[in-house]
């Protein structure tokens, strides 16, 4: 009985990695839409607007899984308690990722593309290194992965970087008095999302260490770089 309790609990948790790598899929495909809806892709747009059900349904499949698993097997220890308890934040921040997806698109929705064009290298690149660090993220907790983990942590000034590069551009652009100047707030924060993302891909990154080490500790927000255009 014993044997049968345990084979059915060791199951569970590979349906819930299952599940948190589908969620995972859904985030790091999303925000690459964010990326091309932000440069003009009205495709990408309506995509990205329409998965809200989609990531509903993956998190409370997530949670209530994560639920099943605790009240199976009881009390949890070690490595099972840190995959339960790490996948209920995890699928928090990946959910949160996803929203902001969306709102990207919702400001996105009525900036012309001469506005747009001003910085879609830049929130290209943004997106790309956000994807990345989410996939990476979540697959250093499925595999326990620590080093994969670190990896990500440290990707994030690279999107800090390219945020700041940003937002010194269309400062600058604001005080010119540009004629699509009116626009370049949404830009801004747009950019802003997706640094954002980078953010909760480091705090995903954090949680695979802590599911291998029992110890959570996030690196401290990179502040504003000293040669920003005053």
């Amino acid at each position: 009985m014993v044997m049968q309790t345990r084979t059915k609990f060791t199951s569970q948790l590979g349906g819930i990695k299952e599940l948190i790598d589908r969620l995972k899929e859904k985030c790091v495909s999303d925000i690459l839409a964010a990326g091309l809806a932000a440069r003009g892709d009205e495709g990408a747009k309506e995509g990205v607007a329409g998965g809200r059900k989609d990531e509903d349904r993956l998190r409370s499949a997530i949670e209530d899984s994560c639920l099943d698993a605790m009240l199976l097997q009881q009390p949890l220890i070690g490595d099972d308690l840190r995959l339960v308890s790490g996948a209920f934040r995890i699928v928090s921040d990946l959910s949160h990722i996803d929203g902001m997806t969306r709102d990207v698109a919702f400001l996105v929705e009525e900036l012309p593309e001469k506005a747009a064009s001003k910085v879609s290298a830049e929130v290209g690149s943004m997106s790309e290194m956000c994807a990345k660090m989410v996939g990476d993220a979540v697959d250093a907790f499925i595999n326990s992965d620590v080093e994969l983990a670190q990896s990500v942590i440290e990707a994030d000034e690279n999107v800090n970087s390219v945020y700041w590069e940003v937002h010194a551009k269309l400062v600058k652009l604001i005080r010119d008095g540009k004629s699509s100047a009116q626009y370049l707030p949404e830009l801004l924060m747009v950019a802003k999302y997706f640094e954002r993302i980078g953010d909760l891909a480091k705090r995903v990154a954090a949680w695979a260490i802590f599911r291998v080490t029992g110890e959570h500790t996030v690196a401290p927000k990179a502040s504003q770089p000293d040669t920003l255009e005053q």
